[in-house]
């Protein structure tokens, strides 16, 4: 029977509605799929109704729901497909997904598929292809002559691309929740972010997934803001890059001038390290630095030459791992090795993503919102920060897959850095 008899194809009174049939397979019963997709419908204005229910009998066992989703009108329908499908949805009667040119550079088709931060596929020719490089807010370009598929940002793409249109052919892979014995280290972190969490519980399941990723399971990336030097915690860091706890790094100019800074003058903003008074004429300190190193010419020569001996841009040149300090309209110098055009940003920081499978955020809310966009959803986000907006914020712009722990930044990384020497 229809979930809602007045808006049901059997009722005499109310306007017909438009129908289409969809599938959701998976553990969509533990995982709250099939709530979520059913809620949809309704607080869309659509209707539903079951063709066929199969429940799983056994823990590992998949269930199937075969779904009437109706609406008043097409574009309805559409709008409805397009939301559920983040969930699994998938039409039944599926067809190959729709490809057009594109006819201006740095201009996609006009009713281009937006994507998601869920694994994607496309079906070309009755097969379904994986779309590589997974990433919100992008288009599909798929190559015609290697048979692959990929996320592109709107401003590479080039005249002759073949980017995927409408929702045709076009199905999304939710994440669901793991099963087994070996249950994801980040579900007892599954509520929304909150500064009453027990913050030692929390930190010691951080340290077992970088330990995880260490071993092989993956990429660490650190997104760190300039409060990690302000609030003393540059050692800590520092040990994380230097034992193989962090893979790539992404900062802007005032992280590692600050570090930097520390490592000329022992202070940060013009602060001292040691008493945390002002230092006569302090507040020159980082202009200083920065011209430092750009005589030096970078970073890079200023550790090769021993002007440099210490600090997180110092590990990051010795182990070595590549860095990424993006620049802002703010930046004072900046230091040569800020990029500071901003799509060529973007372009490193998506180069530098792939493999990462643990991204540890902290106390930097425009770098973190800018990196969690750049993420599949794959990818498990860790945001610190002492004001709960930014990891709000994280969620609110569709890095859903965050997990937030409200605390300044030192006793998070002290406390961080004593699991892990454990």
């Amino acid at each position: 029977m229809p979930h809602n008899q007045e808006t049901s194809r059997n009722s005499e009174t109310a306007a017909p509605l438009v129908w289409e049939k969809v599938t959701l397979e998976g553990h969509i019963i533990d995982s709250l799929l099939l709530p979520k997709v059913l809620d949809l419908i309704l607080s869309m204005g659509g209707a539903f109704e079951f063709d066929e229910v199969e429940i799983g009998k056994k823990q590992e066992d998949d269930s199937r729901a075969l779904i009437n989703v109706g609406a008043p009108d097409a574009d309805t329908l559409s709008e409805i497909l397009q939301q559920i499908a983040q969930h699994g949805a998938q039409v039944y009667d599926q067809s190959d997904c729709q490809l057009e040119s594109v006819d201006k550079e740095g201009v996609l088709p006009e009713n281009f598929y937006a994507t998601t931060n869920l694994a994607t596929e496309i079906r070309v020719e009755e097969q379904w292809i994986p779309v590589t490089r997974q990433e919100m807010d992008c288009g599909i370009r798929f190559h015609t002559d290697s048979g692959l598929a990929e996320c592109i940002p709107m401003s590479d793409v080039h005249v002759g691309d073949q980017i995927v249109v409408g929702h045709q052919g076009i199905r999304i892979l939710p994440e669901q929740r793991p099963r087994g014995g070996n249950p994801d280290v980040f579900q007892f972190m599954n509520s929304t972010v909150s500064s009453e969490k027990p913050k030692h519980v929390t930190v010691k399941e951080i340290a077992q997934a970088m330990r995880k990723a260490k071993s092989g399971d993956g990429k660490i990336l650190v997104v760190a803001g300039p409060a990690v030097v302000h609030t003393g915690s540059r050692e800590h860091l520092s040990y994380l890059i230097r034992e193989g706890f962090v893979d790539v790094l992404f900062a802007g100019n005032a992280l590692a001038t600050h570090d930097i800074e520390q490592s000329f003058f022992n202070t940060s903003l013009g602060i001292s390290m040691e008493h945390g008074g002002s230092i006569e004429e302090g507040h020159e300190h980082h202009l200083r630095t920065i011209n430092r190193i750009r005589r030096a010419g970078s970073i890079q020569a200023a550790v090769d030459s021993g002007l440099l001996t210490d600090g997180i841009m110092y590990e990051c040149i010795k182990r070595p791992i590549p860095y990424l300090l993006a620049g802002s309209i703010r930046d004072d110098g900046p230091l040569p090795d800020v990029v500071t055009d901003a799509l060529e940003a973007q372009r490193k920081m998506r180069e530098l993503v792939q493999g990462v499978s643990f991204a540890l955020m902290i106390a930097t809310t425009l770098h973190s919102i800018a990196v969690g966009n750049l993420l599949p959803a794959s990818v498990k986000v860790v945001c610190i920060d002492i004001n709960p907006a930014t990891v709000t914020k994280l969620a609110d712009r569709g890095t859903f897959q965050t997990v937030g722990l409200v605390t300044d930044v030192e006793p998070f990384l002290r406390i961080l850095r004593q699991d892990l020497e454990e």
